[in-house]
């Protein structure tokens, strides 16, 4: 499934490149969503990215973390805790655009001119459902330095939360934000019961 995400991303986003029409449709614009009611820009704009860069990176990341969440989901499957892996992480995914918007689109709802494009609240709430099950598993902090992933997740919730709050450059820091929150709690939506699991990760228990 992470393949056919990563694949169906790239072919819309290097289309939308050429294609300021494509890329205006889709992508998520407050204003649009909230007064004309074009509830679509909430996925969109996921398939969107505002340059080569920012989609290579992000779908690298997803690939890499999308494969590794896939598994936990299939073994979860194996084990009856899960009915099915597929509609889960669709579920993780998609619902992680779409929950990781909604801050914007309340701050934003009346800006005409704010529009935003990236994968980047579902690809956060891949890499902290990851974590949720490999905590102590080694992330490699800027593609060099190994740290473990339950510290990388706390340094990139605080950083995310100060980005916010500071406001100084153009990357929506609340979607960052509000999707690792959402990836990190989305395993408990499908078995309360593996907060166990991640308590016994963390602890070593």
């Amino acid at each position: 499934m992470t393949l056919y995400i990563v694949l169906f991303t790239s072919v819309i986003s290097v289309l939308a490149f050429s294609r300021p029409e494509l890329m205006y449709r889709l992508q998520f614009n407050p204003y649009q969503v909230y007064h004309r009611k074009e509830f679509y820009r909430l996925i969109s704009h996921a398939l969107l990215h505002a340059d080569w860069v920012h989609l290579f990176i992000n779908m690298l990341v997803l690939f890499s973390f999308g494969t590794a969440v896939e598994r936990y989901f299939a073994r979860l499957e194996s084990m009856d805790m899960l009915r099915s892996s597929v509609l889960s992480y669709l579920l993780l995914y998609i619902g992680a655009v779409v929950v990781s918007s909604l801050a914007t689109l309340k701050k934003h709802k009346d800006n005409h001119w704010y529009n935003a494009v990236g994968a980047s609240g579902g690809v956060s709430a891949v890499i902290f459902t990851s974590i949720f099950f490999a905590p102590w598993q080694n992330l490699l902090l800027w593609a060099i330095i190994p740290i473990p992933g339950i510290l990388f997740g706390v340094l990139y919730l605080v950083y995310s939360h100060y980005m916010s709050r500071k406001a100084s450059d153009n990357i929506n820091h609340d979607a960052h934000f509000i999707g690792a929150v959402y990836g990190l709690l989305f395993p408990l939506l499908i078995d309360f019961s593996l907060l166990r699991t991640f308590i016994d990760q963390l602890f070593g228990i």
